[in-house]
């Protein structure tokens, strides 16, 4: 049986695909990771800063970003980095504005960018950040 060239070729293509897509599954590359819970969010937080110990969250409805405040009542802003998270403890150059459901938080560092959370307890995170002069 003559198989011939392109087959040949066109099989070991799709046969090195698969091996490289098993490898990147091995290795938890790729896919979507979501702040869902309160449990992923305080190992977000963890994350972005050793030791901050999150007591209370917030996720926005589409698991992109989220918001932890610790018992100093630090709070901290974690948004979506590719499929890992990158946060930001809010400072005195931190900017919080609500517009109805949704805030826009800007923490003042221009690389990190605005976020955008929509949230079901929107305004008592507002009052939160004003309390600790981010208005």
């Amino acid at each position: 049986m003559d198989i011939p060239p392109l087959l040949l070729q066109t099989l070991g293509s799709l046969v090195a695909i698969l091996a490289l897509a098993g490898l990147a599954a091995l290795m938890k590359l790729g896919g979507e990771s979501k702040l869902e819970s309160h449990a992923d969010i305080r190992r977000a937080a963890g994350e972005v800063v050793d030791g901050f110990e999150a007591v209370e969250t917030a996720a926005a409805r589409d698991g992109s970003a989220a918001l932890a405040r610790d018992a100093e009542a630090r709070i901290m802003l974690i948004k979506r980095h590719g499929n890992r998270f990158a946060g930001r403890v809010l400072t005195s150059q931190a900017r919080v504005r609500r517009n109805g459901e949704t805030l826009e938080v800007d923490c003042g560092e221009r690389r990190f960018g605005v976020v955008c959370l929509t949230l079901d307890n929107a305004a008592s995170w507002q009052a939160r950040s004003d309390a600790m002069g981010h208005a």
